[in-house]
């Protein structure tokens, strides 16, 4: 008999719990649509223009982010180059954030509980939260700019329980924390930890003391400088895009809207963190002038309430809110009922085993060809993909399936246990899908083929290139892989580039630009039915 999981859990089995989540599938595959080409674009265009003050794709300024994720994965672009293709490099930002997240969250779970007993429990509680939420589950392997924003508001976190004993240093932790978060993605998230803070110096008994005036007098400041030295260099040297990223300072034009875009997709997105929040600040409402509950909980709803008036409907915008969110959930671990744990473990194992199962039988039908049904379904969506089994992906699935088992049968009861195997279930689930289906994934949505396809018709000296309809992460997509820049068409002087690239639809083509021009080509992804890039040459 194998010996049986020891409760509390020990801070290296959480660590190896976060490696296996974060390393498979962090550098397997091309930079993949939307967030991940966009910012692999920009990390790209740092790297080789060497500006590093306008975030710019495909050469057009892009002042939605700013600029410090991208930094940060162009460093790690630089120096891990060498050893991987440099998109594959950069995006070990993405795995070395996640791992100070999850430290960070930790320490402020730990450092935030008076009791010892209870203290490695409740820490283990917020990390396995923020590691098993499954709207961070694919994000965490990509170029996501809020993943920088996660770490830094898990460090303000840690900052926290500080603030009373150790005013001067804690403030200045804080405050730096705070101003990081704001130059990694949307300032929102800090803001409102910022907010959640002075509103406790009136509303918790415990903060209303001299020194934590201090702290936040200190943390205010060093935010304030950190948070604006960004755009006062870029108003400096770059006035109008300075005023292009002012722009994005805008009140939502249909908030209700917003608002229930954001409360469903959190129903997914931060499952189960969200139900455990509502369950602990229901059942501990009578300790709500704790600062370790009311901070995270005023964040929350400060954080809803600002992506409701300010924030774009991205799914991303969430990874922030994980932190309180995590840290304010750790404590229904100890008061949630029986049955409900029980509900929420067995859900997690019999949901994770069902989809581990399809995944391996997908594996199976691309190695073997059986069952032969699901084999034809496969290549039927991604025709022409060849699959080359490898042993040392397979012995890390077999192993990680291994691994969840002992857990599952090994676990003995505990307050923690329910958590602990929907965290394993998330590792499972995504270390077999990264090492099994990435190749068979990657196929269909890399742009590589495409760009590579589009660049050998390019004539020779042929001149500039215009498009139409071009998408974003399709034009950053096709500028890393190919080189591939083009500028707007100018229905005014169609002919004024020699070339034009539209992407359109595969079922017709309404795109045509005319006559004068001819089709060089006509290409997409494999099996992509939503996507067609067209090439044409105006010839007088």
């Amino acid at each position: 008999m194998l010996p049986r999981l020891k409760w509390p859990l020990a801070p290296g089995a959480l660590a190896l719990l976060a490696a296996a989540f974060v390393l498979p599938g962090l550098t397997g595959h091309d930079p993949w649509k939307t967030h991940d080409a966009v910012s692999l674009g920009i990390i790209h265009a740092m790297a080789v223009s060497g500006e590093l003050l306008v975030p710019q794709v495909a050469g057009t300024p892009w002042m939605y982010d700013p600029p410090l994720y991208h930094w940060i994965a162009t460093a790690f672009g630089k120096l891990a180059g060498q050893f991987l293709e440099f998109h594959a490099a950069a995006r070990l930002a993405s795995g070395a954030l996640v791992f100070a997240a999850l430290y960070l969250v930790y320490r402020a779970g730990r450092d935030w509980t008076d009791d010892d007993a209870t203290r490695r429990t409740t820490a283990a509680a917020a990390t396995l939260l923020v590691l098993g939420s499954i709207g961070l589950m694919v994000h965490a392997h990509e170029a996501v700019p809020e993943l920088a924003s996660l770490a830094a508001m898990c460090g303000a976190l840690a900052a926290l329980p500080h603030a009373a004993r150790h005013p001067l240093a804690a403030g200045l932790a804080f405050g730096a924390a705070l101003g990081l978060a704001a130059l990694s993605a949307s300032w929102i998230a800090p803001a409102s930890l910022g907010v959640a803070v002075a509103l406790a110096q009136v509303a918790c008994p415990q903060w209303r003391t001299r020194a934590v005036a201090g702290f936040l007098g200190v943390a205010l400041v060093v935010a304030a400088l950190i948070a604006a030295s960004w755009p006062l260099a870029l108003a400096a040297r770059a006035p109008q895009a300075f005023i292009e990223w002012r722009l994005g300072f805008r009140l939502q034009e249909h908030p209700l809207a917003s608002l229930r875009y954001f409360l469903v997709t959190a129903s997914w997105f931060a499952w189960p963190a969200w139900p455990l929040a509502l369950w602990a600040a229901w059942s501990l409402r009578r300790r709500w002038q704790e600062p370790r509950l009311f901070v995270p909980a005023a964040a929350t709803l400060a954080w809803l309430a600002g992506m409701v008036l300010w924030g774009s409907t991205e799914d991303v915008n969430l990874i922030p809110a994980l932190a309180p969110l995590a840290l304010l959930a750790a404590h229904a671990v100890f008061i949630l009922r029986r049955g409900a744990a029980g509900a929420l473990d067995w859900f997690g194992v019999l949901t994770f085993a069902f989809f581990t199962a399809l995944l391996w039988l997908g594996y199976c039908a691309l190695v073997t060809g059986i069952p032969a049904p699901v084999a034809r379904n496969l290549g039927r969506i991604a025709p022409g993909f060849e699959h080359h089994a490898a042993p040392l992906p397979l012995i890390v699935a077999v192993a990680l399936a291994c691994a969840w088992l002992y857990l599952i049968f090994f676990a003995p009861h505990a307050p923690l246990r329910s958590l602990m195997r929907w965290a394993a279930g998330i590792v499972l689930l995504w270390g077999t899908f990264a090492m099994l289906a990435l190749p068979w994934v990657d196929y269909q949505r890399t742009y590589r083929s495409v760009a590579l396809q589009l660049r050998a018709k390019l004539p020779a000296g042929a001149g500039c290139i215009a498009q139409k309809s071009l998408g974003v992460s399709q034009a950053a997509a096709l500028d890393y892989h190919a080189g591939i820049r083009a500028r707007a068409f100018d229905d005014r002087k169609p002919a004024a580039c020699p070339l034009l690239l539209v992407q359109g639809s595969p079922q017709h083509e309404l795109d045509d630009p005319g006559p004068g021009w001819t089709k060089l080509a006509d290409v997409g992804r494999p099996g992509d039915k939503g996507e067609r890039y067209r090439l044409y040459r105006f010839r007088k």
